[in-house]
């Protein structure tokens, strides 16, 4: 359960403490972290007191000591040097060890509950059990962060996310899938919107700063209790498909500012495809030229003002009103009009949604 780095740093430090040598065995011998090669003399003896009942005992240069799992042994600590302090060390060593052992285990419990619960995978009336048996508060405020790693996943991103806002024990940080890690934020310090919205911010340069670019952040909605956690994670997935889609170039995106963009990703593909075919009436979007792309959206840019799109366009009044009676002809919607401008948004909203799913045909 402890990586082998974590145990070579524990008796590494306890060496240059104590300026004794120090391995760590399995059961059967097997060296896992030692100081100095000095214990294959050592490994033979380890099957023979793993099978006795003793907790601790002394074959030539080496002190044995028993690490247990509760009542399974999960490590063998063997000191090497016949001096007076080599029998405390290796008492010392040993529950070191076992207390090492039961805060990763206690860490693994936590990071097992809390994937569980992401994914909707505890009844009710186990949240609250396994919640209370890991001393995680029911009650407390929290928000779920999904950051995505895109093109660096292959980085260690957990590790240095971990880094960041795992420096907190109320903050829960863990990895669903191979692409994504997960932030449970608790916002008990009363935490509001722009807090989080600046968190979100910090992480991402903080990963910029470790040289892991192409990150995108998003996140879902308050929750007060702790079996809302899975919807506010939800959210945040939402809101990371719905970015890729309409806010390409935000790299920190919240659930509740997607907008329409939200209602439309939500929508079948056969109903795009026949209201795409009632509003240009058989026309691809596609057929579009640039020149009628950018004046829409400057158009749209600008709340519909004829005068300021004229002006950021370079171009005369008249051609602005002139390429919008042609697209009016083209299509039958006047731009000019609210209600059917944000027909026509709406409408380029679906286009490009389609195009993203990759599953329309015109």
């Amino acid at each position: 359960m402890i990586s082998n780095q974590v145990l070579q740093n524990t008796i590494e430090g306890i060496k240059e403490i104590s300026h004794l040598e120090l391995g760590i065995m399995d059961s059967e011998g097997r060296e896992v972290a030692v100081t100095a090669p000095v214990f294959a003399e050592a490994s033979a003896v380890v099957p023979e007191f793993a099978l006795s009942p003793a907790d601790s005992q002394s074959a030539g240069p080496y002190q044995f000591f028993k690490v247990m799992d509760e009542a399974h042994l999960e490590y063998v600590i063997v000191v090497y040097g016949e001096t007076d302090s080599s029998l405390l060390i290796g008492r010392m060593a040993a529950f070191q060890i076992r207390g090492l052992m039961s805060a990763f285990k206690e860490r693994y419990d936590k990071d097992s509950f809390m994937k569980n619960l992401l994914l909707d995978n505890l009844l009710l009336v186990d949240i609250y059990s396994r919640a209370k048996k890991l001393r995680i508060p029911a009650d407390a405020q929290r928000v779920v962060m999904i950051v995505e790693a895109g093109s660096e996943r292959d980085r260690n991103i957990l590790e240095t996310v971990q880094e960041f806002a795992g420096a907190t024990s109320t903050d829960f940080v863990t990895a669903v899938d191979e692409n994504n890690v997960v932030i449970v934020k608790d916002l008990s310090d009363g935490s509001r919107s722009r807090d989080i919205e600046k968190a979100a911010a910090m992480i991402d340069a903080h990963l910029q700063k470790a040289g892991i670019t192409g990150v995108r952040i998003a996140y879902g909605t308050v929750v007060n209790d702790i079996k809302e956690v899975s919807r506010s994670y939800k959210e945040a997935k939402m809101a990371l498909d719905v970015s890729r889609i309409f806010f390409e170039d935000s790299r920190v995106i919240a659930y509740n500012e997607l907008g329409i963009g939200r209602l439309i990703y939500q929508l079948p593909i056969p109903l795009c495809k026949m209201f795409i075919r009632e509003i240009f009436k058989g026309k691809n979007p596609d057929e579009f030229d640039q020149e009628t792309l950018a004046t829409i959206n400057k158009f749209f840019e600008n709340s519909l003002n004829v005068s300021e799109t004229s002006r950021q366009l370079f171009i005369h009044r008249n051609t602005l009103v002139y390429r919008l009676d042609k697209l009016q002809k083209s299509t039958g919607l006047d731009l000019r009009v609210f209600e059917e401008a944000i027909t026509f948004k709406i409408a380029l909203m679906v286009v490009k949604y389609m195009k993203y799913m990759e599953q329309y045909d015109f």
